[in-house]
């Protein structure tokens, strides 16, 4: 079967099923609005994908009896006393960036290009998350 496309969100609301099992499958779906054409994803390929292609560069320090860790180029940041602390506070954070930025810095200037960051975090489950920052295990 080939990709799956609807011309109007009349049609792809008929055939959501199909548009569904499309995206599920893998295949190409899309739907045009106006002059918009949206693409439907599986979340776990979309997820897995986003991880792969955008790891996190995270930046662990050892720093005044603690751990601090940061992602270079974004506002995020977390400490704590052990590494596992400092990892689990940077998820919190992640999240908070992720709500902060659906809900106000998609379209600030210095922000909008975290889209996909954001989607990754949106995404993923807090021990995905921590094996995107560290690894299997930290």
């Amino acid at each position: 079967m080939s990709a799956v496309h609807y011309d109007s969100y009349t049609d792809a609301r008929k055939h959501l099923k199909l548009l569904l099992d499309a995206a599920e499958s893998g295949r190409t779906a899309t739907v045009r609005r106006d002059s918009a054409t949206s693409a439907i994803v599986d979340s776990d390929r979309l997820r897995h994908y986003l991880a792969s292609v955008s790891p996190s560069r995270a930046q662990v320090v050892p720093e005044a009896g603690g751990w601090s860790i940061f992602l270079p180029g974004l506002p995020v940041a977390a400490d704590g006393a052990s590494l596992d602390q400092a990892v689990t506070e940077m998820i919190d954070a992640l999240r908070e960036y992720a709500d902060d930025w659906q809900d106000h810095l998609l379209n600030a200037p210095n922000h909008r290009e975290n889209w996909g960051v954001v989607q990754l975090i949106s995404l993923s489950d807090d021990d995905q998350l921590r094996e995107w920052l560290v690894g299997q295990h930290a």
